[in-house]
């Protein structure tokens, strides 16, 4: 039985041909039930939804204005941290049985929680401008742009990434040319007329 859409009608497969689902990690083929289906599944939705928050978040962070936004914030941090009253560093007995060695490294990570807090390490380099891949699904951050061609900004980590959204961009624009023209979808042909004596 065809799975139903939101509005209650019976949802039949697209006559189209099967295809690779874009979400990375995923790939399986599947019958769309739509002319414009990524995805195979809800689940796949889903997940690329959640990378696209994560894409949208990764771009503006990199910008200007994220910049600017996450200096602020960090200020603002430092700024509450020196009003903040000091604790007092309370001395706590170390158990010596063998047995008790999570418990004396539960109060060591409870008496160093106030030595994490800070700048972290830095984990790339200022020049070096990290951007997020456009494949949804796909959570690699790599070096956006070359030093010996800063104008010229990468978009995919790697060739399969560029080919997997290519091939679905260029059929989305193959069946809009389509439509421009008039041209009826494929697997649907107009009936021919009966002539009359």
């Amino acid at each position: 039985m065809a799975p139903m859409s939101l509005s209650g009608h019976c949802r039949r497969p697209h006559r189209g041909c099967r295809r690779r689902c874009l979400l990375k990690g995923c790939g399986q083929w599947f019958q769309p039930t739509h002319p414009q289906c990524r995805y195979c599944s809800a689940a796949c939705r889903e997940a690329a939804r959640r990378w696209r928050g994560w894409h949208a978040q990764q771009k503006y962070r990199s910008s200007r204005n994220g910049r600017n936004h996450r200096q602020q914030q960090a200020r603002r941090y430092r700024q509450r941290c020196r009003h903040r009253p000091v604790p007092v560093a309370v001395p706590v007995a170390v158990p010596s049985a063998p047995g008790c060695a999570a418990a004396a490294a539960a109060a060591a990570a409870a008496g160093n929680a106030r030595a994490c807090e800070g700048k972290r390490p830095a984990q790339k380099s200022e020049e070096v401008a990290l951007g997020p891949c456009d494949r949804p699904g796909c959570y690699v951050l790599f070096a956006a742009a070359a030093a010996y061609q800063p104008y010229q900004r990468r978009r995919f980590c790697c060739v399969l990434c560029r080919k997997a959204l290519r091939c679905v961009l260029d059929r989305e624009a193959r069946r809009r040319q389509r439509r421009r023209r008039g041209l009826q979808p494929a697997g649907r042909r107009p009936r021919p007329r009966a002539r009359g004596p």
